[in-house]
């Protein structure tokens, strides 16, 4: 098997001249932002700090809104204005649209995830969102979004139609 030098980069991540693009997990948003471990809170700072791209899927920041405020007792106005710092960043490439629906619905005392699922599902070419959340289904209603329960959109549309 022949040895290229091509593949031998690939594993060099770009040390040195900045590292070019990297998908950052939620453990790394989070040590960042909420520094509970000095070294790894450094190292993801840095690591943030250096790279060219930092694709940020939207389902780190459903995640990353979550522990924030479940295991870190962080406030929603906290928790957005977290997320926001980092969608702020040069680097970072996100679903923006998404990211505002979810800061929309977290600002409105809902989850961040109900509002990026709905508006990706929009995206997707979905008419409804559908949850048994009845909550999150009331307080998208509120924002605009088509929003209901399972069970009502059984009611409206009877088998076979």
């Amino acid at each position: 098997m022949p040895h290229h030098r091509r593949a031998e980069r690939k594993h060099c991540f770009g040390m040195g001249r900045g590292i070019v693009r990297i998908t950052a997990d939620t453990s790394v948003l989070l040590r960042a932002i909420v520094a509970d471990d000095p070294a790894q809170a450094a190292t993801a700072r840095a690591l943030l700090l250096r790279a060219t791209s930092i694709a940020v899927p939207v389902p780190v920041f459903c995640e990353f809104s979550w522990v924030l405020r479940r295991t870190y007792g962080y406030t929603t106005g906290d928790v957005a204005a977290a997320i926001e710092a980092l969608t702020e960043i040069d680097a970072v490439v996100t679903d923006i649209p998404a990211t505002e629906a979810g800061l929309a619905a977290l600002r409105a005392g809902g989850d961040f995830a109900d509002g990026a699922i709905a508006r990706q599902g929009e995206l997707l070419g979905a008419t409804v969102f559908t949850s048994f959340d009845r909550g999150a289904v009331a307080r998208l209603r509120k924002e605009g979004t088509t929003a209901a329960d399972p069970s009502e959109l059984l009611a409206a549309s009877p088998p076979g139609t």
